[in-house]
């Protein structure tokens, strides 16, 4: 089976409502977040960024990475959490990764059978994408601990849905999403 590390929304310039309260999140939970980037570079799994456009439809993904570490009110986690030279990166209109996207396309010209999600906020996008993951027939592991929230009450009910409801796998740890007995 062939595995894609996806990661959703790390390119955020936190200057919106639920700023504050994401960045916050972001910075308790980087070290988790930044050891599942590189555990998974070491693994030699393809990484896909997806992250939302920030209106900016000009297709330049370097270009918003930049602004969010210059203008942005969170450098310091959105540095070691931006994409390496050879990551992939594909802009999303919506919630999922899938939607309106060349995702599932891309997977699946890559042979990829199941999709390992980090990213944010886990209630909304992350959570949203893997559901749509299963929906298109591929095989979803979110690493909980290497997603930032804006609520962690509301972070549970969605975790709790997309395991429940959704068929999705919640893992604490890439190495567990990983193990032979993980691929459902």
């Amino acid at each position: 089976m062939s595995d894609a590390l996806i990661v959703v929304d790390v390119i955020n310039t936190f200057r919106h409502d639920d700023g504050p309260a994401l960045l916050e999140s972001f910075r308790a939970r980087l070290t988790a977040m930044t050891a599942t980037l590189a555990e998974a570079r070491d693994a030699q799994l393809p990484i896909i960024y997806t992250n939302d456009a920030a209106n900016g439809w000009d297709g330049d993904a370097p270009g918003l990475v930049r602004h969010a570490i210059d203008h942005g009110a969170g450098a310091d986690v959105v540095k070691p959490l931006a994409p390496a030279e050879h990551d992939r990166f594909i802009f999303k209109p919506r919630y999922s990764g899938f939607d309106h996207t060349a995702l599932a396309p891309l997977l699946e010209c890559d042979g990829i059978e199941r999709v390992i999600l980090v990213g944010a906020a886990v209630e909304g996008c992350v959570v949203q994408t893997a559901i749509d993951a299963r929906e298109l027939g591929f095989k979803a592991t979110i690493v909980s601990s290497a997603c930032a929230t804006v609520d962690e009450e509301l972070e549970q009910i969605a975790l709790a849905y997309a395991r429940r409801v959704g068929g999705v796998r919640i893992a604490e740890r890439l190495a567990e999403a990983l193990r032979d007995d993980a691929r459902v």
